[in-house]
């Protein structure tokens, strides 16, 4: 998993090396969100990891359009471009992404940049609290913008499913939900307008994946 996931120390040695040994220069994004407080930009300014840029799922990592585009689709493509190149990355980096909620955040991040063509995106091993539990320096308020980035994004870097095919793909293959068990069985749900999953997924939920 080392093309996937990168401890505090790996990625605290790369910053101060300019970048990893088998990568390019690394660029660290900060992406804050739970469904209870989308907001994090006060907890990022509060503290985070030294020249990491915040990233605002609801409004840079998602888009909003009719109630049938279901919740957080994809941006357009060239918005997320926009972004990228604010956030400072150019072809050939390494970014890493970490939340302060077991990456399940930051995963979202870790996806679509791999889906636009940015072919080394790590996850910080633990999220956030490995990065202040090994002691190492945070900082506060606003990370210093950095010079404007090039990279060049296109979709379809992933293998997606069409939504006119899921159901199809449930009945002859294996089709996950990685929802909360009690979301999947429609007994609670918080934020969607109909409980329940897609006939034939088979529940598997995120946090079983966590220590």
């Amino acid at each position: 998993m080392s093309d996937v996931l990168v401890t505090a120390t790996e990625l605290r040695d790369a910053l101060a090396a300019g970048g990893f040994a088998d990568g390019g220069p690394v660029r660290v994004l900060d992406v804050r969100w739970r469904l209870d407080r989308p907001d994090g930009l006060p907890e990022y300014r509060a503290g985070h990891i030294p020249g990491a840029q915040y990233v605002d799922l609801d409004h840079e990592l998602a888009a909003h359009g009719e109630p049938t585009d279901g919740r957080h689709p994809l941006p357009p493509v060239e918005a997320l471009q926009e972004a990228a190149r604010r956030w400072g990355i150019d072809d050939g980096d390494t970014v890493v992404v970490y939340d302060d909620l077991k990456n399940l955040s930051s995963a979202r991040a870790w996806w679509l940049l791999r889906y636009a063509g940015v072919a080394d995106v790590r996850l910080l091993d633990g999220s956030l609290r490995a990065w202040t539990d090994a002691g190492f320096d945070a900082e506060t308020g606003d990370a210093t913008p950095p010079a404007p980035g090039s990279v060049t994004l296109a979709y379809g870097a992933l293998p997606v499913l069409p939504l006119d095919e899921v159901a199809g793909f449930a009945d002859g293959a294996l089709l996950l939900d990685a929802r909360a068990g009690e979301r999947y069985r429609g007994e609670v749900e918080p934020i969607d307008p109909r409980a329940g999953h897609v006939p034939g997924a088979v529940s598997a939920p995120t946090t079983e994946n966590v220590g």
